[in-house]
């Protein structure tokens, strides 16, 4: 599963993606946009910077902004530096050790094939066509 910090650190570079003047954009705006904690917003962002997804500047003017354009960014990217490996199970993670089991194993194909879906869809999912998804047909009761 995905965690908050995943699902909030595509919101944040979302938000830093759509409202990208080419000025660095204060946290405190995207964490009122987003309506999430500016508190827990501080713990995602070192992650971000870490995987250069963000840049900062500090002092006045300062804040956050994207490294590079929305449609060089895709969520299994994000996803990733955020979560982790998203192997749903240990042994396909990437700094597993061999399993003794795997020759014998009925279930490996099945979780190997579920961790190449899940691989697949984020990996063609970027922010641009996030931002770029059409609302205009959305009915909600």
């Amino acid at each position: 599963m995905i965690s908050t910090r995943g699902r909030y650190s595509i919101r944040i570079l979302l938000d830093l993606a759509e409202h990208h003047t080419g000025d660095f954009i204060s946290l405190k705006d995207v964490a009122e946009r987003q309506d999430i904690s500016l508190k827990y917003i501080e713990r995602i962002l070192p992650l971000l910077k870490k995987g250069k997804l963000i840049e900062t500047a500090h002092g006045k003017g300062g804040g956050y902004k994207l490294t590079k354009a929305p449609d060089e960014y895709n969520l299994l990217e994000i996803l990733e530096y955020t979560e982790g490996d998203l192997a749903p199970v240990a042994c396909l993670k990437s700094d597993a050790p061999p399993c003794e089991r795997a020759a014998e194993c009925k279930t490996l194909a099945v979780w190997e094939g579920y961790y190449k879906l899940t691989r697949d869809y984020f990996k063609n999912i970027t922010l641009a066509d996030l931002m770029n998804q059409d609302f205009s047909n959305n009915y909600v009761i």
